[in-house]
């Protein structure tokens, strides 16, 4: 059986902006990849791309291949009209963003905004079904108190729990694949290790596959068992994690190495920056 997901030589450009070029990414069932590189290499393009949510002035080309049940049958989700790839988001692919607070709508509570993805793709549920499902979902990610805080607004959580509420979002309908969009960005150290591990929990749980995107090596080390290094648009190393965290080809992904801090680094002198 071929990969889950098999994106061919992606191009993404903006007027005369090339955002994306010759990417090349293949994701199997079950399999956990690491999208790493700087801030503007072209992670959250990618991303959305293909999740099909790119504006309208981005062209596009390549191919993203989706396995359905057939093997011999890939979907190319570029060549999708938009009603297709609606079903498909939050159904077979769904996304967590990295800023939850803007994620998230400021003006209805939290446990429709979960309710709203049941029904969506379960048009036939009742509200109470929908609700049952939601409040369920919120327990699954360790909502404390979801039934009762149900009717809560976005800004009465903290931010790790506005990050739970959109993995409970993400994950709500079983999709075959989450595309975690930088989810620690925002979020204290405490808080993101518990992120982290909650997601590493549920993609064990549900066999999920992830694609998990970071520019911080060190974090994706800690979920990812494969890694593809990105650079002005480029994947230029990818590999095992183990391997390529112990043994880097390329000078960028050195850089980024030599950019975390650790216990042993000179407190007396600036931090080196990746790609300089």
């Amino acid at each position: 059986m071929g990969a889950l997901l098999d994106v061919r030589n992606l191009g993404v450009r903006f007027g005369a902006a090339e955002a994306v070029r010759g990417v090349n990414l293949s994701l199997d069932e079950g399999e956990v990849l690491g999208l790493v590189g700087e801030s503007g290499s072209g992670k959250s393009v990618t991303s959305l791309a293909i999740m099909g949510l790119l504006p309208p002035a981005a062209r596009v080309r390549g191919q993203i291949l989706w396995q359905n049940a057939a093997p011999a049958d890939p979907v190319d989700l570029l060549q999708q009209p938009p009603a297709a790839m609606r079903l498909m988001r939050g159904h077979k692919v769904a996304m967590v963003f990295q800023e939850p607070m803007t994620a998230l709508n400021p003006v209805m509570s939290v446990g429709r905004q979960v309710a709203e993805c049941v029904t969506a793709h379960h048009p036939s549920l009742t509200a109470r079904e929908a609700k049952q499902r939601a409040i369920a979902a919120l327990e699954e990610v360790a909502l404390p108190q979801a039934a009762l805080r149900y009717g809560d607004y976005p800004h009465q959580f903290s931010g790790g729990q506005r990050q739970r509420i959109l993995i409970a979002m993400a994950l709500i309908n079983r999709p075959r694949l989450l595309i975690a969009d930088e989810p620690t960005t925002a979020l204290d150290v405490t808080v993101q290790a518990q992120i982290l591990a909650l997601l590493a929990a549920l993609q064990r749980e549900h066999s999920l596959a992830m694609l998990f995107i970071s520019h911080d090596l060190a974090v994706v080390s800690q979920v990812a068992g494969r890694v593809a290094v990105m650079l002005a648009g480029e994947i230029v190393e990818t590999g095992r994690a183990d391997r390529l965290l112990l043994a880097p080809r390329h000078d960028y992904t050195r850089k980024l190495l030599a950019a975390v801090p650790t216990l042993r680094s000179d407190r007396s002198q600036p931090l080196a920056i990746a790609g300089r």
